[in-house]
């Protein structure tokens, strides 16, 4: 049987005694709240925490809604629950169409958006969606709050912009009228780690894209995005030979990795595909949602 090594247990009962308790018991502290990320790695010995400091009881990071002009998804937002908004649905579905394909029910409905993005796995499903709309993450330390571009969160594999002692409290995602998405993934089998997978956001203006967020996992894109192929799009009619040329684009700009999820050129391969269908549905739904505009006028 695996088992974690000793590690003592407290419980936060607000971001500020969370803190407290990160500053208290130092760098081999961890935080923790749905734990599907970090108990696996506990019972093999690869992470071997002094102290698990539990974050399940802050119901200030559970927030989820539009604030002004902008969707605000807390940290403890479970997965279940960023699949079963119909605000999330209407702006951005983008994270609906990630959701559905992210593990099985028992995994969304305790894993949360903070613990997936601050695992920063290479191969995650959400650093990709949130790359691809481009947003903000906030992040409380004890010197008070600070706002990190999604897109300069994750340093590396496994490593992001989250300090020791600091807590991902929200991200903010800027709502952007005239905008659709989508997000589309390759797995093995259902609920499995992508072989590669894409997420797009385009805004219409006039007819043509007024701006183009993409966002890639599992192939090596270099902070979870493309953006060599957004610069292409931008300004550029939406059509079938714009979007194949910002697959081709993204696809060459990405570095995938042999492995027993296929070779280098089949991921490739993959990523210019799907970056070419997700363009495809995220077009579609930006003029479906100006036909509903125009409709109410």
């Amino acid at each position: 049987m695996q088992v974690p090594a000793r590690f003592e247990y407290e419980r936060a009962q607000s971001v500020s005694h969370a803190l407290a308790l990160l500053d208290r018991h130092g760098p081999e502290s961890r935080v923790i709240a749905g734990g599907h990320s970090l108990l696996p790695m506990m019972k093999l010995r690869l992470a071997r925490p002094e102290v698990l400091i539990d974050i399940n009881d802050l119901a200030e990071l559970s927030f989820l809604g539009v604030e002004g002009d902008e969707l605000v998804v807390g940290a403890l937002v479970r997965h279940a629950q960023l699949l079963a908004d119909p605000t999330v649905g209407r702006f951005f579905p983008i994270f609906h169409d990630a959701e559905r394909v992210i593990a099985d029910p028992v995994v969304r409905n305790r894993g949360t958006v903070g613990g997936s993005l601050c695992q920063a796995d290479p191969s995650e499903d959400l650093s990709a969606a949130f790359a691809a709309v481009r947003a903000t993450a906030v992040i409380q330390g004890p010197d008070g709050e600070r706002e990190v571009p999604i897109r300069e969160f994750h340093r590396g594999p496994y490593e992001t912009a989250v300090e020791p002692g600091e807590l991902l409290t929200r991200l903010r995602v800027p709502l952007r009228p005239g905008a659709g998405s989508a997000y589309e993934k390759v797995e093995r089998r259902v609920g499995d780690w992508p072989v590669a997978a894409a997420g797009a956001q385009l805004r219409l203006d006039g007819g043509v894209i007024a701006e183009a967020g993409i966002g890639l996992t599992a192939v090596g894109a270099e902070h979870f995005a493309a953006p060599g192929a957004e610069e292409y799009l931008t300004g550029r009619a939406p059509g079938e030979e714009a979007f194949a040329e910002a697959g081709r684009i993204a696809a060459e700009d990405c570095n995938p990795q042999a492995d027993q999820r296929g070779p280098v050129a089949y991921k490739r391969h993959l990523a210019g595909e799907l970056v070419r269908r997700v363009l495809t549905r995220a077009a579609g739904r930006a003029a479906g949602r100006a036909g509903d505009r125009q409709a109410g006028e």
